[in-house]
């Protein structure tokens, strides 16, 4: 018997290896993976949240360079290697985007950068607030490959950090409406009866509401913020994993396999889950991947309406909030890249359903 599983598994990954959509959305899955967990290590601001704000070079062309003037602060930042990787690094330093500059003596002066033709204000700083007084290692060119938004943050580094969010939000989503969906459909379809008639009547009234406004309920309910729109979303995406575990466990338990279990004395708990839903995880798994590009787009939405993930915090839908209007004022890309961002993520997911849904379909 364990053969032949493992010949189905050979086989349902033969034919998925042919999918040449199916195999480049999964590289793109888990190259965006890699992105949204080590993002402050490929952001060139690995500030917190990339939330370096210069408002005087604020929505810049992709490809702006300036001049950044660096002042150390006195304050420490006492923080280890891991934590800066994964949740950024605390910026105790002051960044001022300089037109120029010159040093006379002991004493650094410089003109603060000014756009549309404006005269930047004129400073200077004692060269014994830079650390050996090696000034020029705090001024340095920056290149904004995808430019800034309106309150002058790299929008590249925003968009790898943004990642983060809408990635990790469909696999926690999931996973609750897993737990839930699994769980549920089970119960209702193993045991049928008025046990069947309850969770049924459960699952049509959530089918019922929109999952938007149900979302909107559960997040004011649990409070605005990063954890609770990701268990919102995994509470509204559990209906129609039960349904379909429901309508498989009625087919399956009639099976002669089942039957011949029962006759052996086993639990119900084993027979359903060792016995049943090995066998039923084909379909579970496709809706699975559906969800996945489900929950994404929610999280975007929530986000755009202001009540997914909350400032300073990087989000693409907030992104997308944050700037549609300046889809008219001639600067589209600072909605446009967020956006495509979502669209790619979002059709690497759905085509990796597909390709899952052909190879494990035993018909063909």
């Amino acid at each position: 018997m364990s053969g032949k599983s493992n010949s189905l598994k050979q086989l349902a990954l033969q034919k998925f290896k042919k999918n040449f959509w199916g195999v480049f959305s999964f590289y793109y899955i888990v190259f965006i993976g890699l992105i949204s967990v080590f993002a402050y290590v490929f952001a060139p601001d690995n500030s917190q949240f990339a939330n370096q704000m210069h408002l005087a070079i604020h929505s810049k062309k992709p490809g702006f360079k300036v001049t950044i003037l660096s002042i150390p602060s006195k304050i420490e930042s006492n923080q280890n290697i891991f934590d800066k990787i994964l949740f950024g690094k605390k910026n105790t330093t002051t960044e001022v985007p300089i037109s120029n500059y010159k040093i006379t003596d002991d004493i650094l002066s410089y003109k603060e950068y000014a756009s549309d033709g404006l005269e930047g204000a004129e400073k200077s700083i004692s060269l014994n607030t830079f650390p050996n007084n090696s000034v020029k290692d705090f001024i340095k060119v920056k290149t904004f490959i995808f430019g800034t938004d309106k309150y002058g943050r790299d929008l590249l580094s925003r968009v790898l950090v943004g990642a983060r969010i809408s990635f990790f939000i469909g696999f926690i989503a999931v996973f609750i409406s897993l737990v839930i969906g699994v769980t549920m459909g089970s119960i209702a379809g193993y045991f049928g009866g008025k046990v069947d008639a309850v969770i049924m009547w459960v699952i049509n009234v959530t089918w019922s509401i929109p999952t938007l406004l149900l979302v909107i309920a559960i997040t004011l309910a649990l409070g605005k913020g990063f954890w609770q729109v990701f268990i919102a979303v995994g509470l509204t995406m559990w209906v129609e994993v039960a349904r379909v575990v429901r309508g498989q466990i009625i087919s399956a338990k009639e099976m002669q396999y089942v039957t011949a279990a029962r006759a052996l004395g086993f639990s119900d708990f084993r027979i359903i889950t060792k016995h049943i839903l090995p066998n039923i995880m084909a379909p579970v798994i496709v809706i699975s991947a559906a969800n996945f590009a489900g929950a994404i787009l929610i999280e975007s939405g929530l986000s755009f309406l202001g009540i997914g993930a909350q400032p300073p915090m990087a989000s693409w839908g907030a992104m997308i909030k944050d700037h549609y209007n300046y889809i008219i004022l001639g600067k589209p890309y600072l909605a446009v890249i967020p956006g495509l961002c979502i669209m790619s993520l979002v059709m690497a997911f759905m085509l990796i359903g597909n390709a899952l849904r052909d190879a494990l379909d035993v018909k063909n």
